[in-house]
């Protein structure tokens, strides 16, 4: 067994991104213990067909979680053969129980139902930390839902929201991405045994005088293992499952990906009101010891674009596996589907980081609407002074000319004079007094229903984690 230091590449995905408990699902000693599950629950399930004695299954069991990957691999370099290698270490623990190791099966009975078990187990901890994110949000949006902001169409200041109202957008998108993540993992299901090419035809002859088919068998070690099975298989389960998985994480990693844009616009001082956490000792650049760069942001994108990438060679995977099997699968998978959960765990950590230790900057925030928020709210005083009998079109070529004049003011850095020129336009004080025509400028209270969207939204998460 080869030794991996950083005198040599290994991955980033081995030490760099991704939860501890997310690398221990994709190791290898896993793997070799979920293997060995699989050969244990076919061995129980042949002594129930009167195959294999007690005395062999006691010993199976007794020696599960021995994994040997030193002496694996000393066989595996003169078998060329990593599963057979797999099985000749386990042999040579269990010397009565070695010889009905892998009875009756092909070698993709126990890989592909083995991978279907950490598929499960890895989309669990997805699951799990999806949850924690949302609940993030939640806290977010309950914090923030009356607290108004200037919303953006363009990346050009367009009429006011609320902050809360912001969380929302990403939070829809995530509750939506977990109904999707529940139900992709409530479908996995394994291959079964089914043998070479999916026809069971050596477990038939196998249990040829026995009080058992090779339905009841598969039934058998399905239940044993927690899966599900496949009706119909080949030589494997069908690829297009792997297919499904990545598309329901390329689409929650295409949410985590917009929310970590949008919070580096509004990190950019020209916007400034949010900012993520930043350490006391942290160095934003090595160059300009000012910085303050959105690192974590920049990575959850970086990350998200690579895993959603990893769907188009699972497409291929499914698309041009040819007849009952061919092996030009085994390679990349055994690279991608570590990848795709490894770097989208690390996106959601990094994400549920920045959205629970954030800093939203309220002078910030109180400057950009008080900068543009005049110019929307003076819609809403064109629809009162409407209601009051005003001409629509004479009253709007008024707030046109006074506030192309105000906006060339903040384009030169002074402040917003379109509340002062309107309020004292003699053609509207015929319709509102001034103090009328001031209360519907102010932005604060020109941000629709947003509060009560904000709220349905909470609704529906809570709603989502609790089901």
């Amino acid at each position: 067994m080869a030794t991996f230091t950083h005198d040599t590449y290994i991955s980033p995905l081995t030490w760099r991104y991704g939860s501890t408990a997310m690398r221990a699902l994709f190791s290898e000693r896993h793997k070799r213990i979920l293997l060995r599950r699989v050969w244990v629950a076919l061995a129980e399930a042949e002594r129930e067909a009167g195959l294999v004695t007690d005395e062999q299954v006691d010993e199976l069991k007794a020696h599960q979680n021995d994994i040997d990957i030193d002496r694996a691999s000393q066989i595996e370099a003169e078998l060329h053969h990593d599963l057979m290698a797999e099985i000749k270490t386990y042999a040579e623990q269990c010397p009565k129980a070695g010889a009905i190791i892998h009875l009756g099966a092909t070698s993709m009975d126990i890989e592909d139902n083995a991978e279907a078990i950490r598929l499960t187990e890895a989309m669990d901890l997805l699951i799990a930390t999806t949850t924690t994110l949302l609940r993030a949000f939640i806290d977010k949006m309950r914090a923030y839902k009356n607290a108004p902001c200037m919303a953006f169409t363009h990346i050009q200041p367009a009429e006011p929201t609320t902050v809360g109202y912001r969380f929302a957008q990403t939070a829809q998108d995530l509750t939506q991405d977990l109904k999707d993540l529940k139900r992709v993992r409530s479908e996995i299901k394994g291959k079964g045994m089914k043998g070479a090419v999916g026809t069971s035809a050596s477990y038939g002859e196998l249990l040829k005088g026995t009080r058992m088919n090779s339905f009841d068998l598969e039934k058998l070690v399905m239940d044993k293992l927690g899966l599900k099975s496949f009706s119909a298989a080949t030589q494997v389960y069908p690829r297009k499952q792997d297919l499904r998985i990545a598309e329901a994480i390329s689409n929650l990693c295409s949410t985590l990906a917009q929310f970590a844009i949008d919070f580096r616009i509004l990190m950019s001082p020209p916007i400034g009101e949010w900012s993520e956490p930043f350490g006391k000792k942290q160095v934003g650049s090595s160059a300009m010891p000012f910085k303050r760069n959105p690192i974590n942001c920049e990575k959850v994108d970086s990350l998200c674009r690579y895993a959603a990438s990893l769907t188009e060679p699972l497409w291929q995977n499914n698309s041009y596996m040819l007849l009952e099997r061919t092996l030009d699968d085994s390679a990349n998978r055994r690279i991608i589907l570590p990848a795709l959960f490894l770097t989208t765990d690390e996106a959601l950590v990094t994400t549920t980081k920045v959205v629970t230790g954030m800093t939203i900057h309220e002078t910030a925030v109180k400057r950009n609407l008080a900068a543009y928020g005049l110019f929307a709210s003076s819609e809403r005083l064109l629809m009162e002074l409407g209601r009051k009998g005003a001409d629509r079109q004479e009253m709007h070529e008024e707030i046109r000319e006074a506030s192309l004049k105000a906006w060339d003011a903040v384009q030169n850095g002074k402040p917003n004079p379109l509340e002062e020129a309107l309020t004292s336009n003699s053609k509207m004080l015929r319709y509102l007094s001034k103090e009328e025509i001031a209360s519907y400028l102010d932005v604060n209270g020109y941000v629709g229903d947003a509060p009560a969207r904000t709220e349905m939204v909470i609704n529906e998460a809570e709603k989502e984690i609790a089901s």
